[in-house]
């Protein structure tokens, strides 16, 4: 993800460049009907949107930001919305303030002073079926699953559904969930397909506990924040406290051998949720101790669980309490195998695992093996329970 501090930098230079130039900022009469006050923190991403939403009315704006959006090499073809403003020597900045009635310095502002913000048409059919015409929409909201505020070319302001997108095509303004800081490895083709010698066996996988098959009943994931994140977690005793802490985290901002990637409710491969060494070092430090397989999609900030801590709790104690603690796992490999089974999550450790959770994430739910809960699906041997004890998903965990 580009830093902060340079976007703002950046944008204070284009705002001086833009004062300096020949042609006068916009200005900014009384505010029309559906303008959002630019002086509230929480209206600029309104403000933004509203001020898109306008500019894409001039058709060559809109032809523009459809190349934009159809050539980027991020996921779901996303921008960063302030890198955007800012490229071709705030070449879109300058179009956006030319078509509203907001000055070209306050716009600049409220994008500088913004939490940092990516823009893309999140539903894939959408992104199928909309050509650049004029039937489109910008909405925005901040947090999963509030009612996205949407406006039209006309700048109109309306409330969308949080659980249906409309037929309409929507580019969403909403918090950054990628790391623009380094674009994707483009894909390459099988360029040894047929040809000698064929590539080296993959290495050995590095001894520990493994994923290797994931499903949930949802995507936990409003339409308007597209594909989800799900993420991970491992977690463990803090110190020799009462309370969890996180050890690992495996998704799609971890290195090799805890990347993995899951945009749909079906995945399967192999991704390392906690290595041998990790696991030994740590049996050593919390003796009679065992982990936690803990599920989130993550809204905002990569591997850091944000929830609220009275839903955390309550997680916890209705899935310990439904199956008597024997809800977390250990390695029980033996001289004929390698297994990860069930074991004690010790009384009371659920009670202060919010000490490092704050807002905000989807708790999807905590790993309980297959044979605690009594039922199974084929392929799978550990299941996802969430909040009310709900069955949010099974996973395939092995220990390699």
């Amino acid at each position: 993800m580009c830093h902060y501090t340079s976007r703002a930098a950046a944008l204070a230079l284009l705002v001086g460049a833009l004062a300096c130039s020949d042609r006068p900022p916009g200005t900014a009469p009384d505010a029309p009907s559906g303008a959002p006050d630019a002086s509230s923190a929480a209206a600029r991403p309104e403000l933004l949107a509203r001020s898109l939403a306008l500019a894409l009315g001039d058709p060559a704006f809109r032809a523009h930001v459809k190349a934009e959006l159809d050539r980027s090499p991020f996921r779901e073809h996303k921008l960063s919305f302030q890198r955007f403003l800012a490229a071709d020597r705030g070449r879109a900045l300058s179009a956006i303030a030319g078509r509203t009635a907001v000055a070209t310095t306050e716009l600049a502002r409220a994008a500088d002073q913004a939490i940092p913000l990516e823009m893309y048409l999140p539903v894939p059919e959408h992104r199928r079926s909309w050509t650049g015409d004029a039937s489109v929409l910008v909405a925005t909201a901040v947090a999963d699953h509030d009612p996205p505020v949407a406006f039209d070319v006309q700048g109109n302001r309306q409330l969308l559904d949080p659980e249906r997108p409309p037929a309409t095509a929507v580019i969403a303004l909403v918090p950054v969930e990628t790391d623009f800081s380094t674009a994707p490895a483009p894909i390459i083709g099988c360029w040894t397909c047929g040809f000698w010698p064929p590539l080296p066996p993959p290495p050995t996988p590095v001894p520990g506990l493994y994923m290797t098959q994931a499903h949930f009943v949802d995507d936990f994931e409003g339409w308007l924040k597209g594909a989800p994140e799900f993420e991970v977690h491992v977690l463990g005793q803090k110190g020799q406290t009462d309370s969890l802490t996180d050890y690992q985290c495996a998704g799609e901002r971890q290195p090799t051998p805890y990347y993995f990637d899951q945009n749909a409710l079906d995945w399967s491969g192999s991704v390392m949720l906690f290595s041998k060494v990790q696991l030994d070092a740590y049996n050593a430090a919390h003796p009679g101790q065992n982990i936690r397989v803990f599920v989130v999609e993550d809204d905002d900030t990569a591997c850091e669980i944000k929830a609220n801590r009275d839903i955390v709790g309550n997680l916890f104690k209705a899935v310990d309490g439904a199956y008597k603690a024997l809800t977390a796992g250990n390695d029980s490999s033996n001289t004929v195998a390698k297994l990860f089974k069930r074991a004690n999550a010790i009384q009371k450790l659920w009670a202060a695992v919010a000490s490092f959770i704050n807002t905000n994430d989807e708790l999807v739910g905590t790993a309980v093996e297959d044979a605690v809960v009594g039922i199974s699906y084929p392929g799978y041997n550990w299941i996802v329970k969430g909040e009310n004890n709900a069955t949010n998903g099974w996973l395939n965990l092995a220990m390699k």
